[in-house]
Parts: C-alpha cells; sequence; structure tokens
C-alpha cells in the first residue's frame, strides 16, 4: 500500500511545511509584469522590485509571513522578480500556474488553440519542473527551478463557456495529478456555485479550492449556499468600500461563526494606488492593522487564526 504524502506548501523558493506559513494573505498580486493587461490598464503595472520589496518588507515587520500571487500564465507573471523579492523580504511567496479572464489575453492567444491535453502538461510542468523564465511568450521554454504552488482559473459575468470548460478540464486534471491546490477567479462572486458544480463533476478536492471575490456578491443567503458545498472562499474587498455599507464585514458577522474553517482573506491589490509604497492607500497592511481591529469590535477576534493561519495552511497544501 502506498503511504500517504506527507503535506507540503510549494514556495518559489521551494517547499515549505503548512506550520511555516504563518500569517497568510491568500489572494495577492505582487507583481505584475508588462503585458497585454497593463497595456489595457497602465496602472495594473506593479514590477518595480524595491518598490514592492518595500512594501513586503513592512508586512513581514507586522506579522506577515506568506502571499499568494494570483497572475497565472502569460499576463503578467515574472517568477524570476517573484524569487528575488521573496529573497529580500524573507516572505514566503507562492506562484501560480494556470489561466485568467479571457480579457487579458489577445485574441489569437495560444489558449484557444491548445488542446486540453497540452495545457495540461504545461500546468503539470509549471507545477513538477519549474516555470518557465519567458512565461510562455515564447517562442523557446526555459524553465527555471522556481515551480507553481497553486493553479488558477477564471470565469466573468456570462455562463461558464465551452472554452472555459475546457480550462476548468486541464485545472482539474492538473489538480489530481500533481495535488496543487486550486484558486478562482469569480467576478463580484457571479457563477461561484456554478464553478463548485463543475470542480464537483470533475472530481476536484473541493477542501482544496476556494473561489476568489465572492464578498463582492451581496447576498448572505449565496455565500451561505455556497460555504455549503464544503468550498473555500476568499474575501478582499474589506477596504473598498467606501460610503456604501461594508458587505465583506456583513458577511462575516453572518457566516464567520458556523463556517470558520473555510474563510480566508486577502487584499487583491493590483493597483499601484493601494500600495504605499507606490504613494498609494491603504497599504498591504490593512488586514494586519485596520481590519484586525474592526474584527475586535465585531466580537469575531477569535476568528483570526482561522482566516489567517489554520484555513490557508489547509487549503494551500498538496494533498
Amino acid at each position: 500500500m502506498q503511504s500517504a504524502r506527507i503535506p507540503f506548501v510549494r514556495t518559489v523558493l521551494g517547499d515549505i511545511s503548512p506550520a511555516e506559513m504563518g500569517l497568510t494573505y491568500s489572494h495577492e498580486h505582487i507583481i505584475i509584469e508588462e503585458s497585454y493587461p497593463t497595456l489595457q490598464s497602465p496602472f495594473f503595472l506593479l514590477n518595480d522590485v524595491d518598490k514592492v520589496s518595500e512594501e513586503l518588507k513592512s508586512f513581514y515587520k507586522a506579522g506577515g509571513r506568506t502571499m499568494v500571487d494570483t497572475m497565472p500564465a502569460d499576463c503578467g507573471r515574472n517568477v524570476l522578480k517573484l524569487a528575488e523579492i521573496s529573497r529580500r523580504t524573507g516572505v514566503h511567496i507562492i506562484a501560480p500556474t494556470g489561466i485568467h479572464l479571457e480579457k487579458y489575453y489577445l485574441p489569437n492567444h495560444w489558449r484557444y488553440s491548445y488542446t486540453e491535453e497540452q495545457l495540461t502538461q504545461l500546468f503539470i510542468d509549471d507545477v513538477m519542473c519549474g516555470i518557465d523564465s519567458n512565461d510562455y511568450n515564447g517562442p523557446y521554454i526555459s524553465r527555471t527551478s522556481h515551480k507553481a504552488g497553486m493553479i488558477k482559473l477564471a470565469t466573468g459575468d456570462e455562463k461558464i463557456t465551452a472554452h472555459q470548460e475546457k480550462i476548468f478540464h486541464a485545472v482539474v486534471n492538473t489538480h489530481l495529478e500533481t495535488g496543487v491546490p486550486i484558486l478562482t477567479h469569480s467576478n463580484f462572486g457571479k457563477h461561484a456555485i456554478d464553478q463548485v458544480n463543475m470542480f464537483e463533476k470533475l472530481g476536484a478536492h473541493l477542501e482544496h479550492v476556494v473561489i476568489s471575490h465572492v464578498d463582492r456578491f451581496r447576498d448572505i443567503g449565496y455565500n451561505r449556499a455556497l460555504l455549503e458545498t464544503g468550498v473555500k472562499v476568499e474575501y478582499d474587498s474589506a477596504f473598498r468600500w467606501k460610503e456604501e455599507e461594508n458587505w465583506t464585514y456583513k458577511l462575516l458577522e453572518a457566516l464567520l461563526p458556523a463556517f470558520s474553517g473555510q474563510i480566508t482573506m486577502g487584499m487583491d491589490a493590483a493597483k499601484t494606488t493601494y500600495w504605499q509604497s507606490y504613494g498609494g492607500r491603504p497599504g498591504l497592511n490593512f488586514l494586519l492593522t485596520t481590519f484586525k481591529d474592526d474584527l475586535q469590535k465585531m466580537g469575531l477576534a477569535q476568528y483570526y487564526e482561522n482566516i489567517f493561519f489554520k484555513n490557508p495552511a489547509q487549503l494551500y497544501s498538496f494533498f
């Protein structure tokens, strides 16, 4: 009988034990290199290693230890810069493979022509061999020693398309073959339950799947139904609500007591205007300061360890 694999977390600088993750932000954008997305939206350009390192050093000093980067293949990923930032700051960084929303790629991108099998092999190689230093922007592939520790897919406002189903298949194939955890983008929480239904159909391990951005879906019942499937969720809009009601807080108050083992948090701070090192605000320490104080005021402080320590450690472990 084959012995069970000892759980581990795969970072850009190597594998660590889940206990070594420490306080973890579960959905970030640490580097977004010059790419098709930044040509469309220049404020997405996050590629200054010095400025990014300055912000992550502050995060480390405040108690943060791990960040999950979520810019997948060929849309701004730069694994060499992620590795350099991790070395400079001491912050563990989990790098992604997978595919983002269609709008972040040219209409003739290889994502559309590659078969399920070809996509699966690319993703498996990112996880098991090392991410291409050219980020599949070719024509040659030169693999680094830095491996992916998470795989991402995305759906938009429309119903899941046939093309997106192909991506689902390739992502779950990779997940089942390697044990890599899955993170998804859900465009304001839309179609999150449809995503889970697809994952269940394909045999994914839902305890190692996290659906992002669902706190932007302003419906407690919908979020409850999603959590009842057993999947994990990631909330990242706590700092975004301005004059309107803070729905992230409203959802946490309603759902944390019953689903404390399934909720993670991040900032998804993909714009320079959110980073203090770029002259923006509130800065990436928001969840370690203002948010932590707000949890205390809401009477939810006892769940802080679940959100930032226990849940990410279980979620991002290879199974």
